[in-house]
């Protein structure tokens, strides 16, 4: 994985190079001019980064901090066309083009600093976005299994990772640099294996570390409410489905599949009444949905998806249950975030770093 200290090539050093020198917007507007791609911006959470050594969740799911967003949804204001999910949607039915620059603002899973932190600054510049929120956690309280995980691995005292699903035993680790290390290393590994595998491994270190998630309300690993997330909607940001659980749809079997997809659309609909449907795949990779997937999310009555395959939409009606996004991270600086949207094709990553290959990280089987 990418830290924010470590230098991050030519691609950075390019788009620092254009952005001082001021070429952003000329380059922007010529390139609107023959290329009238759909640009759609991930985000997960919206914080202060805090310090690693103290931290006890996962930082890679930190997008930016709150100056950072606040800047970055100004230049989306200023430069581009801001839109929302379901006008991309409309637009695509109507077999109309979008607009030049063309932007859509989203965020996944449904941490409560997308409420406290996100939503004040897009409600006050008057930028759309939509919330992909996994139901069952918003319904539950409960923090999310992923990050969970990682927050077991980080404060364990067990002597030894032992995971017989991912062929993993060894010592732990004993800084909490190595610990991130590894979990990291982990949660790759575990997209390999079925979804149900992966929360029963869960839930078995639950137990086995004596760290059980049921009753636990971290501070730093909060869901949103459906109170906070009925006046979002009320301020006109739209909610859409990230399942029920968090699960890779890819990796259940049928009837689980149908049951996380039509139930994150009901609880949607239960709580927050008739809205456009619109999803994103959790974990979002191209392992984490398939053409069985994207059937099912088209017979709920979902009208669009979101994947989190890096890149743009030169023709968004072609890939519509499979939209491209840029992910933001939070080693982007100011320059670095304007030519991304100015130059995705060559500022931006074909994979965002926290779904990189991990054949670095220190899981020696």
């Amino acid at each position: 994985m990418v830290s924010p200290t470590q230098h991050t090539g030519i691609r950075e050093k390019l788009g620092a190079l254009c952005y001082n020198a001021g070429l952003l917007h000329p380059l922007q507007k010529v390139r609107a001019w023959w290329q009238k791609d759909l640009r759609i911006l991930a985000y997960h959470r919206v914080m202060p980064v805090p310090d690693p050594d103290q931290y006890a969740f996962d930082m890679e799911l930190i997008s930016t901090t709150p100056e950072e967003f606040r800047e970055q949804m100004l230049l989306v204001r200023e430069r581009y066309r801001p839109m929302r999910l379901s006008d991309v949607a409309a637009a695509i039915n109507a077999g109309q083009p979008l607009p030049p620059d063309a932007l859509v603002v989203t965020f996944d899973d449904g941490y409560d600093d997308n409420y406290r932190i996100a939503y004040p600054i897009l409600k006050e510049l008057g930028v759309p976005a939509t919330f992909f929120i996994s139901t069952g956690h918003i319904d539950s309280g409960r923090p999310y299994a992923y990050d969970w995980l990682v927050h077991m691995i980080l404060m364990s005292t067990a002597p030894r990772l032992d995971l017989p699903e991912l062929d993993i035993n060894v010592p732990m680790p004993a800084t909490r640099a190595e610990r991130r290390a590894m979990a990291g290393c982990v949660l790759d590994g575990m997209k390999e294996i079925s979804a149900l595998a992966q929360a029963a491994m869960i839930h078995r270190l639950e137990d086995e570390w004596q760290m059980p998630s049921e009753h636990a309300r971290p501070a730093d690993c909060r869901p949103m409410s459906w109170d906070q997330l009925r006046e979002m909607r009320a301020a006109g940001l739209e909610i859409g489905s990230h399942g029920v659980n968090h699960w890779m749809l890819s990796k259940l079997p049928r009837e689980e599949l149908e049951r996380e997809v039509f139930d994150s659309r009901n609880a949607l609909l239960r709580e927050l009444g008739p809205m456009p449907l619109l999803m994103s795949y959790p974990v979002g990779s191209n392992r984490a949905f398939d053409r069985q997937v994207i059937e099912v999310t088209r017979d709920a009555g979902f009208d669009l998806a979101c994947s989190y395959i890096s890149g743009t939409n030169p023709h968004p009606a072609d890939n519509r249950y499979a939209l491209y996004r840029i992910a933001v991270e939070r080693y982007y600086g100011k320059a670095w975030f304007a030519a991304l949207l100015a130059m995705p094709g060559l500022v931006g990553y074909p994979t965002p770093a926290h779904l990189a290959s991990t054949d670095d990280a220190p899981c020696s089987h």
